[in-house]
């Protein structure tokens, strides 16, 4: 006498459809992330290597980090050995611990790592003392721990402001001058002016400097 096995019901159905459906779409999420992006073409020529979703820490010769590097991607080309950065976020580390944040549309890192130059809406930020210096092409020799634009830049510490057609700092030693046709804004000073910050030095300027009313 044949048995007759049991019709499985609808609810059995569904679990089934919907844990094919699940593993299905596992799949192709899956296969999704192992399709890298479109390999970059650069006028300097073809690119020996490339990272997308790059977090990077340099260190120096004595192992203290001096350099963080967050880019979504990150080209190298063997030509010319110079690395290309995608709206790159910068963080340069002096040798006392003190952090001066950078970012901009693109960047690139010279023959061995140095030096950086940051090119389109480039902003360099000084945390500690509430500064930040708008450009657009900022220098940065890792070596000398220099920072220098020959654009016009302009200095924002507020309530001050200053503007110049060169500026340059030093990370280590917490200094920066503005140069060339330097104009500035500079209120009154009060109980909490800025030079009462520990630590912090004024902007030097050289050249005629025209206080706006």
């Amino acid at each position: 006498m044949a048995l007759r096995l049991p019709r499985p019901s609808f609810k059995v159905w569904l679990f089934l459809l919907l844990l094919g459906l699940g593993g299905l779409l596992a799949f192709l999420d899956q296969r999704d992330a192992l399709i890298p992006g479109p390999i970059p073409h650069d006028e300097a020529g073809e690119p020996d290597y490339y990272l997308e979703g790059v977090r990077l820490t340099r260190f120096d010769s004595e192992g203290q980090a001096h350099q963080r590097l967050e880019t979504p991607r990150l080209v190298h080309t063997p030509h010319d050995d110079v690395t290309r950065l995608a709206t790159p976020d910068m963080r340069l580390i002096s040798e006392a611990g003190r952090t001066w944040l950078a970012t901009s549309d693109s960047g690139t890192l010279g023959p061995g790592g140095n030096p950086l130059t940051l090119s389109g809406d480039t902003r360099l930020r000084a945390p500690a003392e509430n500064w930040q210096l708008d450009t657009e092409i900022l220098h940065y020799d890792s070596e000398q721990g220099r920072a220098w634009s020959e654009t016009p830049a302009v200095f924002r510490q507020p309530p001050q402001e200053m503007r110049g057609e060169r500026f340059d700092a030093w990370i280590h030693d917490n200094r920066l001058r503005l140069t060339d046709n330097v104009r500035g804004y500079h209120p009154p000073e009060t109980t909490s002016s800025t030079d009462n910050v520990r630590g912090y030095h004024p902007p030097e300027t050289t050249s005629s400097t025209d206080e706006e009313p």
